[in-house]
């Protein structure tokens, strides 16, 4: 059977076919962040890519980097920016609901949870105490839902009914991904207007959040904090064969690797040891962006109002 590379990562998914029609492909360069937007223009590139149509931003900072105040400042301020410019294909925009994806208990699969924390919530504020918020201000809800296994209920079905009842104008999900590179763990913010299927990054995949199923527009964003213990191998082997002039068995090694690491093992998914420090820099990164996106020049005022 082929084998399928395990990533969440629209920009991964390119590099493998680089020549790809019906995709365009952009990329510019905001200080240390690098900024490469993917447009998949056809159903034939969707289906190629595994991916569905729409845009796919990715942000990536610079690896080996000790993530001190300015450069997570830098990455907010370069996702509030992205988050803005798809933003404004849906206005007017008075309302939006941030949904946190992932289960809180575990670690590498928090990050939804912990953000949708983060951000400054409005929405009851706007309803009982208007007076106290800068005009105009949006109203804000951000809820984390859980997961099937903890709730008993599709994520979808959660989101439906709060959505009915709150009628935002957007809602933005938030979710841990999976990447095909180790190094992009904690280092790649990827941001779609294509919406996103909870659990994909770790094979558990629930029904999509999309416009088509909620009747919304819906905004993903999301970290890479996993990656497949199999994909790794082949990297490993495609490097070994390169080394030891054994290109052409090099498929066969990748394809009996896999074979035994399924047989064995099982299907690992891999995280960093230091996972609770890239989960804190992340979490922190995100919310500050979407906070800024969401709030404008609004942004320092409501969040006294919070705090």
């Amino acid at each position: 059977m082929a084998f399928s590379i395990r990533t969440d990562l629209a920009a991964e998914a390119r590099e493998l076919q680089p020549e790809l029609d019906g995709v365009r492909e952009e990329t510019e360069k905001r200080g240390s962040i690098v900024c490469t937007r993917i447009h998949i223009e056809t159903e034939a590139a969707a289906k190629a890519l595994d991916k569905e149509r729409g845009s796919y931003i990715s942000l990536e900072l610079p690896q080996n980097a000790e993530y001190q105040g300015d450069v997570l400042l830098e990455g907010s301020r370069a996702l509030a920016a992205e988050l803005t410019s798809l933003m404004a294909q849906y206005s007017p925009l008075e309302s939006a609901l941030v949904i946190g994806l992932g289960n809180r208990a575990v670690t590498p699969d928090s990050l939804g949870p912990r953000v949708a924390e983060a951000v400054y919530v409005t929405r009851h504020i706007k309803q009982y105490l208007p007076d106290v918020l800068p005009k105009p201000v949006r109203a804000v809800s951000a809820v984390a839902p859980g997961v099937l296994g903890i709730t008993g209920v599709e994520t979808l079905e959660i989101v439906k009914g709060i959505a009915a009842h709150c009628k935002p104008d957007l809602i933005l999900a938030v979710d841990a991904l999976a990447s095909r590179r180790t190094e992009r763990i904690g280092t790649v913010v990827q941001l779609s207007d294509a919406g996103i299927c909870p659990g994909a990054g770790v094979g558990n995949v629930r029904q999509g959040l999309t416009i088509e199923t909620l009747h919304v527009p819906v905004i993903a964003l999301g970290v890479p904090l996993v990656v497949y213990a199999s994909t790794i191998s082949r990297d490993t082997i495609g490097l070994i064969a390169g080394e030891m002039g054994l290109e052409g068995q090099e498929e066969q090694l990748k394809t009996l690797a896999e074979k035994l690491i399924s047989e064995h093992t099982g299907e690992l998914i891999v995280t960093p040891k230091d996972i609770d420090s890239i989960l804190s820099d992340m979490t922190r990164m995100l919310a500050d962006g979407i906070n800024m996106a969401l709030f404008g020049a609004d942004h320092e005022t409501v969040r006294s109002l919070i705090a």
